[in-house]
């Protein structure tokens, strides 16, 4: 006679669907009783529809008093048989659902954790309330739980399936806080739109934008400078030429070319466009020279070709200094070149700034005390002694002005000692006041007999009268004059006036506006007359190609410019002298120090706080997964935390270095070893607060090599986050670019770390993921070396107990065996970030020119 359904079956066979999960640990610990079932199962199943529908399993007793299955036909079982079998059915549907619970929950219990509301003390509990995430994170799941497909109510419980699993993750059980989560979301994205527009109209930004000095003072220091210039420049450019004496070059160019590819969409019309056009002239040593013409004339494109600055294009044509060919390895040792936006290291003081430029490109042989000495004179010279304190700061933000930034970036380059010097613009936005300072300093400089040479865009009357001679170009890059100014421009204004149809200057007219009216384009197609034929058939166009050739030909017994080597110092020295830039850069910012060390301790106390003594404290599979979710949050947060921040640091030195490197001031290496090395520095004292903070309180076993193993992975966890950073700034264009690929990644380490799932659960696929992580191999190493020797047995719900050390491996992955080589893993890591970093800077330049 039938006694009693078997578990499940009679359910089965009347839906046609299985609840069984069936995981690799249940085919091997279930008896063989089940398996015998689910072969019988197997066998109605393939029954057609009809007939499976009237089929179940029933059991049986034989004769020998054994406990059988036998399939029966349930259309055809007596009246009493069928109560029970209803009966049994609902006892059945029961025990399954509440199997199915307590299977789910020991899923999601092994291989998830979080931190339920029950967990948190009392006089925490206000960082649940006022948590956006919370409240998100509870409207879906209320939404999905407490659906009808999951309120099949449990046997032992008054409760639903659904709301039995929020319960249990501490989540809330009633409907009505799903409104009431919807619009705490609301609410909190109503605050922070209010929070960011009072923001913006009541908060002033950080720094002090103000000059570093008062007005009292840089009058007083002007006019101390002016009368020292009426003394006698001749005293200050012998005194300058006793401590580091220097040779004057020419710098002749004739029949200039320079040509660049056309986009692709006009290509069909010709490849190449041409920038400059048949371009020749001459610069001299103590000879000011100005490069002027109106916009898209090619003046700052013609001093970027001679000054060997342009990245890309074709340039044709003769350049030659002092009578030989121009070699760019050399040039760059003779040369400065001082740009139109004031490049320069944020953290360090202008005296520095200037001992750093004279430490790296006044030649190795220079004594210390005389690099100093030639240091001072310079900034006597510019006008920088009254700031020699001074940060040079951020523009727009704090810091130097505008003007003193000028000045700053002539004396960077004036302090290597160069015959040659090129300056972009050097009065671009600047007032008369401080234009009229920065040409003084300008004319000092031409005064010591160097060769200088200034792009200006329309000068002041003031300004344009301090130049000795003009090269003027029109739109299209021709030269339509080139010669001296004479005194108040009179031989530029005889030259156009003789020019039939051009008209006359007015009186007290500003000769440099006058100049670019009557030669724009305008005026040539009303003249029916072509400026630069004029200039091309004219005397002086003559004159200039002979002073050419005879600037181009060697003077006898001179030398061609030779240099042992590429770089003035040494590569041990280049290193010591990036590093000691860096360091004064890291110490005195700040902002970066205090956010990070900030950061550092909040993070520290509030996770101390949060997994108090769960160090000491595995009993249950619960407390593991505890302890695995503290590791897992302490190196996540505070990781991702310094690859965001480094960003903004290293993508404004990668600035100064683009401009660096074309000074030939160092090579790449020993920059990036600098910033490395400083960023690693900072990064172990940080570890080493974060770990005696965690470690204490979280409350680990006290051992040496334990806590060497934390402090290791930890430091090689943050150093290896801080390259990352560095890493990707340095393969992209700018920060921008590099945080939203920097977030792409960290996603997927999250994700593949070994916490949200298990390496054993990874589908094979995707499981060598799991090794190209870098967080995966930090959790492994922390979590493996603090517990993973412990032989404790460890309840787990569900199964028999097992030690630690075999729940690691068999249910993680962790296998404490293998720590040696997680240890080299982590240096694999730290090196393969550093190397892409230093491939970035040295082969792209994301500066076009």
């Amino acid at each position: 006679m039938a006694t009693a359904l078997a578990g499940g079956g009679l359910t089965r066979s009347a839906s046609g669907m299985s609840w069984r999960t069936t995981s690799a640990d249940d085919k091997l610990n279930r008896p063989a009783k089940e398996d015998e079932e689910e072969l019988r199962w197997a066998l109605i199943e393939r029954l057609p529809t009809i007939d499976r529908l009237k089929n179940g399993l029933i059991e049986q007793l034989t004769k020998e008093g054994k406990l059988v299955h036998i399939p029966v036909d349930v259309t055809k079982l007596g009246p009493k048989d069928k109560k029970r079998l209803m009966e049994s059915v609902l006892k059945v549907a029961e025990e399954d659902n509440e199997k199915f619970l307590r299977r789910l929950r020991e899923r999601i219990d092994r291989n998830t954790y979080s931190l339920i509301a029950d967990d948190i003390k009392p006089w925490m509990i206000w960082g649940y309330y006022v948590s956006p995430m919370m409240y998100g994170q509870n409207a879906i799941a209320i939404n999905e739980f407490l659906d009808d497909r999951w309120s099949t109510p449990i046997r032992s419980s008054q409760l639903t399936v659904g709301k039995t699993l929020l319960k249990e993750r501490g989540l809330f059980v009633d409907e009505y806080w799903y409104w009431i989560c919807i619009g705490a979301l609301l609410g909190f994205s109503l605050l922070f739109n209010v929070l960011f527009i009072v923001a913006l109209t009541f908060l002033k930004p950080f720094g002090n934008s103000k000059p570093v000095v008062t007005e009292e003072d840089s009058e007083n220091h002007t006019k101390k400078s002016n009368s020292e210039e009426n003394v006698g420049d001749n005293a200050v450019n012998k005194k300058i030429g006793l401590v580091l004496p220097f040779q004057p070059l020419s710098l002749a160019f004739d029949h200039v070319n320079y040509y660049v590819d056309m986009p692709a969409e006009m290509k069909s019309q010709e490849n190449r466009l041409q920038l400059l056009r048949d371009v020749s002239g001459a610069f001299r040593p103590g000879v000011l020279t100005a490069l002027m013409g109106v916009s898209g004339a090619g003046k700052t494109t013609l001093m970027d070709v001679l000054a060997g600055r342009k990245t890309g294009g074709y340039i044709d044509g003769s350049i030659r200094i002092s009578g030989y060919p121009k070699n760019q390895a050399t040039f760059a040792r003779i040369s400065g070149y001082c740009e139109q936006n004031d490049i320069h290291s944020p953290y360090v003081t202008i005296y520095e700034s200037l001992l750093y430029s004279a430490w790296l490109r006044l030649a190795s042989d220079v004594k210390k005390e005389t690099r100093k000495m030639f240091v001072e004179e310079v900034m006597e010279l510019i006008e920088l002694k009254s700031l020699r304190y001074a940060l040079v700061g951020l523009p727009g933000v704090n810091g130097l002005t505008t003007e003193q930034r000028k000045r700053l970036t002539i004396a960077v380059e004036l302090v290597a000692n160069p015959s040659i010097i090129f300056m972009d613009e050097p009065t671009s936005g600047l007032d008369a006041r401080a234009a009229a300072i920065v040409m003084r300093t300008v004319r000092n400089t031409v005064d010591t007999g160097r060769t200088v040479v200034c792009t200006i865009h329309q000068p002041s009357i003031d300004i344009f009268e301090a130049f000795d001679e003009l090269l003027l170009m029109k739109r299209g890059g021709q030269v339509i004059y080139a010669g001296t100014l004479g005194h108040r421009s009179q031989k530029l204004v005889e030259y156009f006036e003789a020019i039939p149809g051009v008209s006359k200057i007015k009186e007290g007219y500003n000769p440099a506006t006058w100049v670019l009216e009557v030669s724009s384009n305008a005026v040539e197609a009303q003249l029916g007359i072509d400026f630069a034929q004029v200039y091309a058939n004219s005397d002086l166009y003559r004159r200039n190609e002979e002073l050419i050739r005879q600037l181009s030909t060697p003077q006898p017994g001179s030398m061609d410019l030779y240099f042992p080597t590429k770089y003035s110092q040494s590569f041990m020295t280049q290193c010591k002298a990036c590093f000691w830039k860096q360091h004064w850069s890291y110490w005195r910012n700040s902002h970066y120090n205090a956010i990070r060390f900030f950061m550092t301790i909040v993070i520290g106390i509030l996770f101390g706080v949060i997994f108090w003594g769960k160090g000491d404290k595995i009993q249950k599979q619960q407390d593991l997964i505890n302890l695995l979710g503290a590791t897992y949050s302490a190196v996540l947060f505070l990781g991702a935390t310094n690859t965001s921040a480094v960003q903004s640091v290293v993508a404004i030195e990668r600035t100064v270095f683009y401009r660096e490197r074309a000074a030939g001031m160092y090579s790449e290496l020993p920059y990036a070893f600098a910033q490395v090395a400083i960023e690693t520095i900072y990064v172990a004292i940080q570890t080493l607060v974060y770990s005696l903070l965690l470690y204490s309180m979280i409350g680990f076993q006290w051992n040496v090599d334990k806590f060497f193993y934390f402090y290791y992975f930890i430091f090689m966890c943050f150093t290896y986050f801080s390259m990352y950073g560095m890493m990707v700034v340095a393969l992209t264009p700018g920060h921008q670019i590099a945080a939203i690929v920097m977030s792409f990644f960290l996603s997927f380490w999250n994700l593949f770390s070994g916490f949200l799932i298990p390496r054993p659960l990874i589908p094979i696929w995707w499981r060598w993921y799991y090794w190209a992580s870098p967080v995966a191999w930090t959790i492994y190493g922390i979590f493996t070396s603090q517990v993973g020797d412990k032989k404790t047995l460890l309840e787990i719900p569900g199964a028999a107990p097992k030690s630690v050390d075999e729940f690691l491996k068999e249910f993680l992955g962790f296998d404490y065996d293998f720590l040696v080589y997680v240890v080299l893993a982590h240096v694999g890591w730290v090196l393969l970030f550093f190397l892409v970093f230093a491939y970035g800077i040295k082969f792209l330049n994301f500066q076009r020119r």
